[in-house]
């Protein structure tokens, strides 16, 4: 199996690990998921406007914030995709910086209709 096989066996989303992470709290969980919601569109469009411009400082910050964010969320994938991002922007490699924005877009892709699936599911 190859790397890239192998990040798509991953889970998109380790809610058993995360649920672990808040004590089982229901309410802290959408609370955490709320504000990511709130706070990763923004995040996301500042990252894709520094990618276009080539701003490897800026593109090298918001990969690390979204990572943060992602993996706080056990977002595993998209962690993954936002920290080689990151590592792209910090080394200077602006050939590659738009083929990563796009894999840590089609991760968030895959990520977001869980949680508002699992959002929808807790609030009934």
């Amino acid at each position: 199996m190859n790397k890239k096989e192998e990040g798509l066996s991953e889970p998109v989303w380790n809610l058993p690990e995360l649920l672990e992470r808040v004590d089982n709290d229901q309410v802290l969980l959408r609370e955490l998921l709320d504000i990511f919601k709130e706070d990763f569109p923004q995040t996301l469009r500042s990252l894709k406007t520094a990618v276009t411009g080539e701003d490897l400082k800026s593109s090298s910050r918001l990969s690390h914030t979204l990572k943060g964010m992602l993996s706080s969320l056990g977002a595993t994938r998209a962690a993954a995709a936002a920290s080689k991002l990151e590592a792209l922007s910090s080394a200077g490699e602006t050939t590659s910086l738009h083929a990563a924005l796009n894999a840590l877009e089609s991760e968030a892709e895959s990520l977001l209709p869980e949680l508002d699936a699992y959002m929808t599911e807790v609030r009934r």
